[in-house]
């Protein structure tokens, strides 16, 4: 039987597009071909020159998109990020999107690619999910450079008096593998150095990354790299990669990462692509220097923050906004009427497997139970004085009522709403939408942050505690209380404040569902990305380097006869 075309994968969508030359898609933008270094025909790098060339511009509006708590059913961010910026298009007006890079762990993994899907997604495919540009080998490179001077600084006698049972930098890889997270080196001769306890993060996860995420210039880099925190000495004093002369070839590794890339989604529209921090335990935004270009580039730009809005869309408003001082002009909150069912926490639902077919069944009653999670998100936004849109993802398995229940709730929040069908249509599955982000981001903006930078560390975790997860205090560790201390004392008490915490709740514990009250928040340990410029709190166990599930994605891709990718989703 002929496949019919609804029943496309996501790769097989991206290889029948019309796809253009980069240097028109930059030309849409006003950038022109001498601003790019190209990657092929379809792939290009925007040189940070193009900043002085853009600059005098009129700035487009600025919309982040964000979305309720993760499920393990997907909620479509990404793939409504693509399907609005499209969808301007569709009205009369220019946009361009910014996303994350992916994640080769994930990639390979059980979540698959960072492309969007359907017809509402970013080209070329496989260059997007695989190795791009080498951002990814890049910051990997400059991580583990770090990693093997500290060693190899401790090796020559550590005159620096580094103490080994204080180090925090680790070493670093792209690829989901849990035998790395706890490791002893230095094992063998004397030649082979000193033994210590240590282990791999996941890349997206390296420190490195979220600098990316947050530099505004090539000078700035080279300043954040020197300040990164690799240890202490047994006074606590903080080891920097500058006491150990690492920072300067850092950066020359970094020296074209720091670019921001440039592809197009189905539609031409033109999509920055750059940097992937990751959404637990750092920004879960794409760069500061994508947006900063972007920003000229026409009438909107869309970016979408990680996770749900308490915690992408909370540190894009609280950390990457204070970085780069540009302000939001509308918030879109993605739902499915499929996800606040999952949020009543009246289905158990299994990755993999089959839906309970209780949750498809017609029931706006249960979409009123889960929405307190939708409420509470909205709740999020609106504490930031940003404007927001709930764009509800529609599936054929909804009924009018439950969207009418998601109606509802978002009327009782002050925000507008519309139902999309981008991941089938494209940009016309999304009209609706961009139309009443339009009609938002003209509304009074009065954007804030949640906490001025010189308030003191703990007060910065209790405001974002109270005001955001909805938590009835904060409670420290002896070891939090110390190095909350710590951190103070070596100049890091203005920093801006990254809670690290599971995505799969508001609140500090994963089976928790909706919007939880009655919790305290537990704050195990406090971390300094001081290059990246914030402070991170650790609530709960965080893995920083993942596994493979027992089936990984990885199984599925492979080479056919003619040379070409199968399985990359």
């Amino acid at each position: 039987m002929k496949k019919s075309e609804r029943s496309l994968t996501a790769l097989e969508i991206a290889r029948s597009a019309d796809i253009k030359p980069i240097v028109e898609i930059a030309e849409d933008m006003g950038i022109p071909a001498s601003m790019l270094d190209l990657y092929g025909p379809h792939v290009a790098k925007i040189r940070l020159e193009a900043l002085d060339l853009v600059k005098d511009r009129p700035k487009a509006k600025y919309v982040v998109v964000t979305a309720i708590t993760p499920t393990p059913l997907g909620e479509g961010k990404t793939t409504t990020t693509v399907g609005l910026g499209q969808a301007f298009g569709h009205i009369g007006k220019k946009a361009t999107i910014s996303i994350r890079q992916a994640s080769m762990g994930p990639t390979f993994g059980i979540k698959g690619g960072a492309a969007g899907g359907g017809y509402s997604q970013v080209i070329p495919f496989e260059s997007l999910n695989l190795h791009l540009t080498g951002d990814g080998h890049a910051v990997t490179a400059a991580h583990n450079l770090c990693s093997a001077m500290l060693d190899n600084h401790v090796y020559f006698g550590n005159e620096l008096g580094i103490d080994l049972h204080n180090v925090s930098w680790r070493r670093v890889l792209d690829v989901n593998d849990r035998v790395l997270r706890n490791l002893v080196v230095g094992l063998g001769t004397q030649q082979d150095g000193v033994p210590r306890q240590t282990g791999f993060d996941i890349t997206a996860a390296s420190e490195v990354m979220a600098i990316l995420g947050l530099t505004t210039s090539l000078q700035d880099l080279r300043q954040r790299l020197g300040r990164i925190v690799v240890g202490y000495t047994d006074k606590g004093e903080a080891i920097t990669a500058e006491d150990l002369h690492a920072a300067g070839a850092m950066t020359v590794l970094m020296k074209e990462a720091i670019k921001p890339n440039l592809l197009q989604t189905l539609e031409g529209t033109p999509a920055l692509v750059h940097a992937g921090p990751f959404g637990n335990i750092a920004t879960g935004n794409s760069s500061v220097l994508a947006d900063m270009i972007g920003i000229y580039g026409g009438d909107y730009l869309v970016t979408e923050s990680g996770f749900g809005a308490d915690m992408g869309a909370e540190r894009f408003f609280n950390i990457k906004c204070r970085t780069s001082g540009l302000a939001p002009d509308a918030a879109v909150v993605v739902t499915t009427v499929r996800a606040l069912k999952a949020h009543s926490n009246n289905h158990k639902i299994v990755p993999g497997r089959d839906l309970p077919e209780a949750l498809l069944a017609e029931n706006p009653d249960e979409v009123r139970i889960g929405g307190e999670n939708l409420r509470k998100q909205l709740e999020n936004v609106r504490k930031h004085g940003v404007p927001a849109v709930v764009a509800i993802n529609s599936f054929p398995s909804d009924y009018a009522s439950e969207h009418k229940a998601i109606r509802e709730i978002a009327e009782s929040m002050g925000a507008s709403t519309a139902v999309c069908t981008h991941f089938v249509d494209g940009g016309k599955g999304a009209v609706e939408l961009a139309e009443a982000v339009a009609e938002a981001a003209d509304r009074p903006n009065s954007f804030k942050v949640l906490y001025p930078s010189e308030a003191p560390l703990r007060e910065k975790i209790e405001v974002i505690a109270r005001e955001v997860y909805g938590a009835d205090g904060v409670d420290y560790s002896p070891l939090a209380n110390k190095q909350l201390d710590s951190a103070e004392q070596n100049g890091f008490g203005e920093f801006s404040l990254c809670i690290a915490k599971t995505h799969l709740s508001i609140s500090s514990d994963p089976t928790l569902k909706g919007a939880p009250t009655g919790w305290r928040l537990p704050v195990r340990e406090i971390r300094a990305s001081a290059g990246a410029g914030f402070i991170y709190a650790i609530a709960g166990e965080m893995r920083t380097m993942p596994g493979f599930s027992r089936h990984p994605a990885a199984e599925r891709i492979d080479i056919d006869e003619n040379g070409e990718i199968v399985g990359l989703s």
